[in-house]
Parts: structure tokens; sequence; C-alpha cells
């Protein structure tokens, strides 16, 4: 896969037309809506006796509504009817509903226009789970980051640019251009659709329940059913809830705190929007293709950090004179403002891409559609939180919009921290992205071998303390490392073996309490179908050479008879983690970001598994690069 690959997927049938239908319906929603509002806000100043503010808070409820009534019975949909067909009915119904609203647009009939506004809502709301299920079927696992990274993009792109062409169309109209525009868009999204390839209906059996309680219910339950699953969910959820209540406080914060006009508001929302954009499609550069929750930390830690610098970089006092956008970007003062809004939403695509990829990876295909319903209703009901959080402090407390921002910066890390304690694997994934990015570049062949699940043993040559921080960065899967319990307990990366789930290993005649529980550990991860390596050596080269193979890897396989796969580590003796020079951390690195390599061979069947073989074939795989 090349560095570029998620733009190549531009070019494929089995995604492009897809990734238009949903940009295009992303962008209609926003046009619609918005010009609906500025209608409501300039032309008929209220409805029905209600005023303009009143009316802008309740299209938003309209608007959100759907995603609680119907998200359960949109998922139960995609996961038994074919993708392909759902997303065109959806298209269908999209060009009735924005027929209705041209004409509405044009005469101005304001109450219909609300209800249609609620109509986009159901819209989205079964566009949602398909949209995001669709993508498994359609994409490898290793497109699946590029692909999400693409939509996310899309996605906020259509909003920003959904929102500057109501304002645009609006001025040129009372409403006729949008008319025009809004049926346009429906009916081209419609033509996109046509050439989605079929996506084959995953639980056709299934029973539907039309009941929106029992069955919202009964889908969060399903979410809830992989505890990792559903903290990401939780974790997405927490980003809209960020986004709303940024995006809710843009005008106010230009108008009141900043002292600046419309175009500014413009501006802040189109600053927000490119740096969520450009972090999207940073995520598969640097998740290497493939779903890396290691990125997910460093997205949070750099929401927070340039949120608390937003909040400090907020001036004490108003410039005399209303400013536009030209004397914003002129200024210093509010460049860094501009940057850290950039930060905030770079950081944001760091961290949501890689979670809906994650979701899609580990959710059963049979449930996936589903799952992703629980994650809509979770999403509206953060953002429906957003705005109370947001009242509270700026209306019961008298807060300001930049505390308002402080306040979101610091509940972030208290979210994330919980995140990352109920699930290690994301601060354990974190850890090993930072260090194997810094201090070493590796290079892998042959871990395609490595099969996508089930249980199965690898054995590797034991050059350095780092060897499992290595392997664990460059194997897809969760890894369970049987290590030498000294090296288990070493001052320096015990931590981590620790928070890996290492499986400390000693003497059977020295220490058959510590031997029996690691191979009875062993025993349980190989049954729950984990990934297991091994270091047959024993204990860390002293030479530089592959060691003789312990037999106790043919115990283990007697007892587990898995497939075990031969690899080698190359070129890390002599680094200041192994005992090239006499110890290890005796001696200052010499280089950091290393070239090193990790080879892998087919595997071996259990009956032709002996410790001489598997020494043998990890030699052959060294070679020559100690």
């Amino acid at each position: 896969m090349s560095e570029h690959s998620q733009y190549s997927l531009l070019k494929t049938r089995r995604f492009l037309p897809f990734f238009l239908t949903q940009f295009a319906g992303a962008f209609n929603d926003n046009l619609y809506k918005n010009s609906l509002l500025l209608l409501v806000t300039y032309t008929a100043g209220g409805i029905a006796g209600l005023s303009s503010d009143i009316v802008v808070n309740l299209a938003a409820g309209l608007f959100i509504l759907p995603f609680f009534l119907f998200s359960a019975l949109a998922g139960q949909m995609a996961d038994k009817f074919e993708k392909s067909v759902i997303i065109r009915w959806i298209k269908v119904a999209e060009i009735i509903i924005m027929a209705t609203a041209a004409a509405s647009l044009i005469y101005h009939w304001y109450l219909m226009l609300l209800f249609l506004l609620f109509c986009m809502g159901i819209h989205s709301t079964f566009f949602g789970p398909v949209k995001y299920a669709i993508l498994p079927q359609a994409l490898d696992d290793h497109e699946l980051v590029g692909g999400n990274a693409l939509v996310e993009m899309g996605t906020f792109v259509a909003i920003l640019v959904g929102t500057l062409t109501a304002g645009f169309l609006m001025e040129m109209g009372s409403g006729h251009f949008a008319a025009i525009a809004v049926l346009t868009t429906a009916i081209v999204g419609y033509l996109f659709s046509r050439g989605i390839p079929k996506a084959g209906a995953i639980e056709p059996d299934l029973k539907l329940n039309f009941n929106p309680w029992s069955e919202t219910w009964r889908v969060v339950g399903i979410a809830r059913e992989k505890h990792s699953v559903f903290l990401s969910v939780l974790a997405i959820s927490w980003f809209w809830f960020l986004g709303a209540g940024y995006l809710t406080q843009f005008p106010n914060f230009a108008h009141h705190t900043l002292h600046a006009d419309e175009s500014v508001v413009t501006l802040l929302l189109a600053t927000f929007t490119v740096g969520i954009g450009v972090g999207s499609m940073l995520c598969e550069r640097l998740s290497g293709h493939r779903v890396e929750l290691g990125i997910v930390p460093i997205g949070s830690i750099g929401i927070s950090m340039f949120g608390i610098d937003l909040f400090l970089a907020v001036p004490s006092s108003m410039p005399a004179a209303v400013l536009d956008w030209h004397q914003v970007l002129g200024s210093i003062t509010y460049l860094r403002i501009l940057v850290d809004l950039l930060g905030i939403g770079l950081f944001g695509g760091f961290f949501i891409v890689p979670l809906y990829a994650f979701i899609q990876h580990e959710t059963a295909p049979g449930k996936r559609a589903r799952i992703i319903a629980a994650n809509n209703i979770l999403n509206a009901l953060f953002m429906v939180a957003s705005a109370l959080v947001g009242m509270l402090v700026l209306g019961v407390f008298k807060g300001s919009i930049p505390e308002f921002f402080l306040i979101l910066a610091l509940m972030n890390i208290a979210i994330a921290v919980f995140v990352y304690q109920q699930v290690p694997e994301f601060a354990l994934r974190f850890i090993i992205w930072i260090l194997s990015h810094t201090i070493y570049r590796v290079r892998h062949e042959g871990l395609e071998h490595i099969p996508d699940e089930g249980p199965v043993v690898l054995v590797c040559n034991h050059v350095s303390y780092m060897d499992a921080l290595v392997i664990a960065g460059a194997v897809r899967r969760p890894v369970r490392f049987v290590m030498d319990h000294h090296i288990f307990r070493s001052k320096l990366l015990g931590w981590f073996f620790r928070l890996a789930r290492a499986v400390p290993i000693a003497s059977q005649k020295k220490y058959p309490e510590i031997y029996d529980a690691a191979m009875h550990t062993i025993d349980a991860e190989l049954g729950e179908g984990h990934v297991v390596c091994i270091f047959p050596e024993g204990k860390l080269t002293t030479d530089g050479d592959v060691g003789a193979f312990r037999p106790g890897i043919e115990t283990i396989i007697a007892r587990n008879p898995v497939p075990v796969i031969p690899m080698a580590l190359q070129g890390l003796w002599g680094s200041f983690f192994s005992h090239s020079g006499g110890q290890a951390f005796t001696h200052l690195p010499k280089r950091f970001w290393s070239r090193i390599g990790l080879v892998a061979s087919a595997p071996l069947a259990p009956a032709d598994v002996s410790a001489e073989v598997l020494e043998q074939k990890v030699r052959q795989l060294r070679g020559d690069s100690r």
C-alpha cells in the first residue's frame, strides 16, 4: 500500500459513488437547515408567534429528535436488508422531501418547513447506520482507516460548504435559489447512489421490532456486549459533545467575546472544520494503514492542550471597532485563537477516525449496523447534554464563553483518563505507537502469515528489552508475551509488560509455581483465540547470536496444538536495550529512529514443531542482520 492509498479509493467504484452520495446528503442537510434558519431569522422574524431565537432552538430539536425515535429501527434494517437498496430508497425519500421543501421555501410555508426539517432528520437517521456498516463490506481491513478518514473529512467539508452556500443563496433571493439547490442536490445524490455496488444483507432473518423504546434499549445492550467497543462508542459521543459545544458558541463567541462581525463566525467554522478534515486525512499515514488505537490518546491530549490555550489566548479587552475576517487574520492575537481552533479540529480527527474504524473492525458483521445505531442514539443524547451544560454554565452560573471552552478542555482530560483506565489497550497502543515512532523504524516482512483471528503462537529470537514492544507495534492483533520473570520485573519496562498482560515464566525446577501458573495462563489465552508470543531462548542473547531454543515450546504446543509462526528480529543488537557491551542500559544510545526488521515465515503445523526446527527457521529468517 502506498502512503496515499486512501486517495486511490476515490478512483474505485466500490467507494466513490458511496462517498459522493454521503457528501451530497450531508451538504443538503446543512443547506436546507441553514436556509430555513436564515429565512425565519431575517424574513419572518419568527413563526406562529414564537421568536426567532425559540424557533432556532426548536429547529435544532426537531432535527435531532428522529435519532432517538428511529435509530434502533434504522440499525435493524441495515443489518437485515441489502444496503445499496436501502441507500437508494433513502435518496428517493430525500427527493420527495426536498421537492416539498422547494415549494415551501418559495411560498414561505414556515410550519411545513419545520416539519420537513424533522423529515430530513429521519433521512439522516436511516442513512447513519448504513453509512458506517457498509464500509467494512466494501473495503479491506487495511483500507478501513483511510475510508473512514475520507468519510469524516467529506462530512465536515459538506457541513461547511452547505452552511456557506445557504448564506450565499439566501442573499441572492428569499428562498427561490435555495429551493432549486436543495431539490437539485437531492436528485444528484440519488444518481450517485445508483452507482453503489451491492452490499449483501448480513442478517436477512432478523425480525424487526418497531417499538422504539424497547429496541433502543436492546441496541444499546448489544453495543455493551463488548466493553472496548462500548467505550469507543461513548468516546465518539463525547467528541460530538465537544464539537456541539464549540460549534454552538461560535456566533456569540465572535460577536460578544471577539467583537467581530458575521464573517468571523464563518472563519471560525471554516478553521475548525478544516482542522478536522486535515486530522482525519492524516490518520491513515499515522496508523500505518491499520486500525491503530495508539493515536486516539494523542488526539485527546491535543484537544485539551489547544482547548486550554484557546482560553488563555482570548484577549482581556475587546477592540473598540467591530472586526471583520481580514482584520482577524492580520492580528497575532486572533491568529493564535485560529491556530487553537485548527489544533482542536486536527486532533479531533486523530481522535474520532480510529474509533469509528475500531468499532467497524471489532463488531460482529450481523450486529454492526445496530451498534452504529446505538452510537447515533448516544451521539444525539450527548449533543443534547452539551446544549444543557452550555445553558447551565453560560446562563445559570453566568460564565463566559472562554470559561466554557476551558471547562470543555478540562472535562476532556477527565473523560480520557476514565476511558483509558477502563480499556488499558488504548494506553498500551499509545505507548507502543510513541516509542515505535521515535526509537525505531521497523521494516515488516511476512506478517500477513499471522491470521486475523484464532489462536496462534509466535516464536522469535530475543535480542533486547524492546523486543516485545517492537513486535506488539508491528502485529495487528493484541499479543500476549511469555518472558523470563526477571525481565518481566525489570525496573525500566516492567510497568509496560504488566500493562501488556505479559506472562512471566521461570524454570520448572527452580520455580515450579511460576512455571505452572504461566502454563495455565498460556492455555487460557490460546483457548480464547489470542496470539501468544514466546522467546524460546529463555533469556536475552549476550553475543548477538540466536541461542539454543528450550523444549518448553514443545510442551506448550503439545498442550495446545495450534499453528506456530517463526519470526526474527534484525538490527537490534548493539542498541541501548541489548546486552551489547556487557549489560543493557550501560552505554548511551548511539542513534534514534534506527532501521530494524521483523521477518515472519509461513506457519508450521503443530505436528511439525520442535525446538530444533524452530531454532533453525529463526536463524534463517534473521540471516546476517543481528
